[in-house]
């Protein structure tokens, strides 16, 4: 079996969230308990940190990874989806998984499973080899970045060192509940007996679910941006973000510099400072020069794609991996703040998705190119531009992301912009 006969495996004959939606979704943690026993739990081999949330979790999950690379220590990293490389979603200190040990692996778990008999699904087995890979190489800690909702999730049997929420919208209510108290249940899922929690983003709706999780847990609760504020300063010639962070109204960094573009970054910071903090005080050594150098690589040390990520210039092109309101209504506060002459905005949505919240929050005064990803799950791109004109966005239809990114950039003028966002997959195509 060679390395494209592993992908299919793992991806055509294991149910796949990311390719056919809930279908693929498990209500249960049965397949993920059984995994771990078979392979003598690994993940109680090293030490984590879980991140869920709707947006931002793997911009956090990232940032922290960085810091503690820069502290010296092996840092492991589990985020979900992948772009470009299935082995995106397993690194350490910022290396991929290598194609050999995939297959090895892979190979390793069907020749088991004539006698085991269990039937995972594609984000169960991957779970399985990243806690296996980890502890076989022996990490100091990984960042372990939920799936989806955090009860249920297969990452949910870890107990870490500190959890974080960065936030709760409304995303997959299907599977996670139609407000946003049901879904911050589920979210509060990864709180574990005694371990802090740190929640990213206080919101009136949800913060009585988390006190009283944390509560009933003996869990230290902590809401991040409480206690920092982070304000934009300016930005360096390379165009990254220099950051003005306050702690409980005291100056702490006045121009402190993050390589991760989006200004949406601004509401992921506080919840990777307050961790560092927490962690600083369970004797894990990290100074002021790791955290500073950590945020000023991140994007360069763990290999972290499509957010508010710069394709190209004249005209300037950017890809968002931006695929709910909640994180629409944030890059389109961007968008509006970046200076162009016309704007091209490429989008496909997943059909599972509220795709009206997200067009009503889309600028009329735009060129759209409707497109769909190469994946079962996208909403056909006629019906995206039928849904679109309720909101008086008008364009093209393309069949497939390239066609439409192609034809975005072939009538761009050097002083336009071009946007490609509304789903990771759609993003995905283009790098």
């Amino acid at each position: 079996m060679d390395y494209s006969d592993t992908l299919d495996y793992l991806f055509s004959r294991l149910p796949m969230f990311q390719r056919i939606g809930p279908a693929a979704y498990k209500d249960n943690l049965d397949n993920t308990i059984l995994l771990g026993s078979y392979y003598n739990n690994p993940h109680r081999l090293f030490k984590t940190i879980h991140v869920a949330g709707t947006n931002g979790k793997g911009s956090v999950s990232h940032m922290l990874a960085a810091i503690l690379q820069s502290a010296g220590f092996k840092t492991g990293l589990y985020t979900s989806p992948h772009l470009s490389d299935f082995r995106e979603r397993i690194r350490i200190n910022g290396e991929m998984i290598s194609t050999d040990d995939v297959m090895e692996w892979v190979e390793n778990f069907r020749e088991k499973n004539e006698e085991w008999e269990i039937e995972p699904s594609f984000f169960e087995l991957t779970v399985a080899m990243a806690f296996d890979y980890f502890a076989a190489q022996q990490v100091d800690i990984a960042i372990i970045e939920v799936g989806l909702g955090g009860r249920l999730d297969s990452t949910n049997i870890i107990n870490p060192e500190v959890s974080v929420i960065t936030n709760i919208g409304m995303d997959h209510t299907a599977l996670l509940g139609d407000s946003l108290e049901k879904i911050s249940f589920e979210k509060a899922g990864i709180i574990k007996d005694g371990v802090p929690v740190i929640v990213g983003t206080t919101q009136p709706e949800t913060m009585n679910v988390f006190n009283e999780v944390a509560a009933l847990k003996l869990a230290p609760l902590f809401f991040a941006d409480q206690e920092y504020s982070v304000d934009y300063a300016l930005s360096d010639l390379e165009g990254n973000q220099l950051l003005s962070v306050r702690r409980n109204g005291q100056t702490l960094f006045p121009q402190l510099k993050i390589d991760l573009k989006g200004m949406y970054q601004q509401k992921n910071l506080p919840a990777v400072l307050k961790t560092v903090e927490l962690l600083r005080e369970m004797h894990w050594e990290i100074s002021d020069e790791h955290l500073l150098n950590g945020l000023a690589n991140a994007k360069r040390m763990t290999g972290l794609q499509g957010r508010w990520q710069i394709l190209g210039y004249n005209p300037l092109m950017v890809c968002d991996t931006v695929h709910n309101a909640e994180g629409m209504a944030e890059v389109v506060k961007q968008i509006m703040q970046t200076p162009f002459e016309r704007l091209h905005f490429v989008i496909g949505v997943v059909s599972d998705k509220d795709t009206g919240k997200i067009l009503s929050l889309l600028p009329d005064a735009a060129e759209y190119y409707f497109t769909r990803a190469d994946i079962p799950r996208a909403m056909d791109e006629k019906e995206l531009a039928r849904l679109a004109g309720q909101f008086n966005l008008k364009g093209a239809v393309f069949s497939s992301v390239e066609k439409a990114f192609n034809a975005a950039r072939s009538r761009a003028g050097a002083n336009d912009m071009v946007f490609v966002g509304g789903s990771n997959f759609v993003v995905a195509e283009i790098l």
